[in-house]
């Protein structure tokens, strides 16, 4: 079996990546460079490909730079934790694209599955992290297939963070075998972790909760 996973680097990706591949997958891996300040996060994503031997890892350039997200430009980005509204760092309709990409790599080199790491429990209120964006997408997906028009074969999107908090995921992953010291989760595209940006807050603050409720030896 085969499965085209969309491995940003970051903890949720690399989680599903490990995870897609304890599932008897052969990995697919598809990175996009987007023009994200953070493309620190692609050594993370070759370090995970490497550590799991996929079968091949894509790299492919996109360019967002004017795309009106302080992700991929010079704004300020937010610091204060996950409020009302969607913030700053969201890409206008990235995982609709970056799903796009994948749906076609993974009908050029008959994947069986597509898997990505998207949840709606700490999903920072972005729309196309949602259960409800993944199942119309799904249905786009199948309409625009070659495969499923001419055979009725769908390539599955399966999104198995979906109900799972941070804290769940790191959980998860560390029961998999996941080095979490391979990922990259800080936006500010420094050399080290800022420790201040909303994603390296959200990362330190479900490590903590993972490691403090774990029993004392």
């Amino acid at each position: 079996m085969k499965a085209v996973v969309l491995l940003s680097g970051g903890v949720d990706s690399t989680t599903t990546a490990y995870l897609a591949a304890r599932s008897g997958y052969e990995i697919y891996a598809l990175t996009i460079r987007y023009g994200q300040r953070h493309e620190r996060e692609l050594d993370a994503a070759r370090a995970v490909c490497r550590e799991l031997d996929v079968a091949e890892h894509r790299i492919v350039q996109l360019d967002f730079g004017a795309w009106g997200s302080s992700l991929t430009g010079q704004a300020e980005l937010p610091t204060a934790g996950v409020g009302e509204g969607i913030p700053s760092t969201w890409v206008p309709m990235r995982n609709l694209i970056f799903l796009g990409m994948a749906s076609g790599y993974a009908e050029v080199v008959g994947a069986d599955a597509i898997y990505i790491g998207v949840g709606q429990v700490d999903y920072s209120g972005y729309p196309d992290c949602r259960q409800e964006f993944i199942e119309a997408y799904q249905r786009a997906a199948d309409l625009a297939s070659k495969q499923f028009v001419e055979e009725g074969r769908s390539i599955p999107v399966l999104t198995p963070l979906m109900h799972l908090p941070k804290s769940g995921v790191i959980r998860l992953g560390l029961n998999l075998g996941v080095d979490y010291d391979l990922t990259w989760s800080c936006y500010a595209g420094g050399a080290e972790p800022c420790g201040e940006c909303d994603s390296c807050r959200l990362r330190d603050a479900a490590f903590a909760e993972v490691y403090a409720s774990r029993p004392k030896s």
